[in-house]
């Protein structure tokens, strides 16, 4: 019997669907963008500097995608507001929102002052939870929507010096948990990517020190740092229909490391 040939890659298509990817002007953040764009979403572009953001859109079109600059602070609450404002008024919709934005301050937590701590948590946090929270304002009269936030192994495994980061990152894995169980039963879901070690421009001051860098990459049963671009296929993955039964989960994408004794 011959069996007939299905069309299981239109499963992870983004066709028709809105994404707001924040921090999408460089890094994971733009990798995710890129990758969201490429399987068929109009994808909106975040950051807090538009004329960093135009490039990236003019080159998603340039390859037959569709992007829009929407810049604003994700630690600005009025920002945020106006932004979702703005996309239910331009797009009368949102599918997908991937948070990417993030800060760190890597110190002992007897050096942080109190405002330094607030700050931080703010962005790293606060910030998670009132996109979230908007986000889901616009999702939840459609019935459908994908929640996807950028975690980290950080919030699962510890270093030291690192204890507010990490604090916000585990905050997050709870936030997505809690959604998921808040929204499963009306059409949206809520993950999270779990990256290890990338060499993003964050890291640029680790990777380019032989000595951190290859502690790291002796931390990974790959042997080696991520690349950007590794990151796409999983925040495509839990967006798209492939995933629709996904729901809680925290995905790591990070060679190996948190299983590495």
């Amino acid at each position: 019997m011959t069996v007939p040939h299905l069309p299981y890659l239109s499963q992870f298509s983004l066709e028709g669907r809105v994404a707001l990817v924040t921090g999408s002007g460089r890094g994971l953040g733009l990798e995710i963008a890129r990758a969201m764009a490429g399987s068929g979403a109009h994808v909106l572009l975040n950051g807090r500097d538009a004329a960093r953001l135009e490039p990236v859109a003019e080159a998603i079109a340039a390859v037959g995608g569709r992007a829009s600059v929407l810049a604003f602070d994700v630690a600005d609450r009025d920002a945020v507001r106006d932004a979702f404002a703005r996309i239910g008024r331009d797009h009368g919709r949102l599918d997908v929102l991937v948070q990417n934005v993030g800060q760190r301050n890597r110190k002992p937590l007897t050096d942080f002052a109190d405002e330094e701590i607030s700050d931080l948590l703010n962005v790293d946090l606060a910030a998670g939870l009132i996109l979230a929270r908007e986000a889901a304002r616009l999702m939840l009269p459609q019935g459908f929507g994908r929640l996807i936030t950028v975690t980290s192994i950080s919030g699962q495994i510890a270093r030291a010096n690192d204890a507010v980061y990490a604090a916000a990152k585990a905050g997050l894995a709870g936030m997505v948990r809690a959604l998921a169980a808040e929204y499963g039963g009306k059409g949206l879901t809520s993950n999270a990517i779990a990256p290890g070690f990338f060499a993003t421009e964050t890291n640029a001051g680790i990777t380019g020190n032989p000595t951190l860098s290859a502690y790291f990459e002796g931390r990974t049963p790959m042997g080696r740092w991520g690349r950007p671009e590794e990151i796409a296929g999983a925040a495509v993955f839990l967006a798209s229909p492939a995933a629709s039964y996904v729901n809680g989960h925290v995905l790591v994408v990070d060679g190996g490391a948190t299983i590495l004794m």
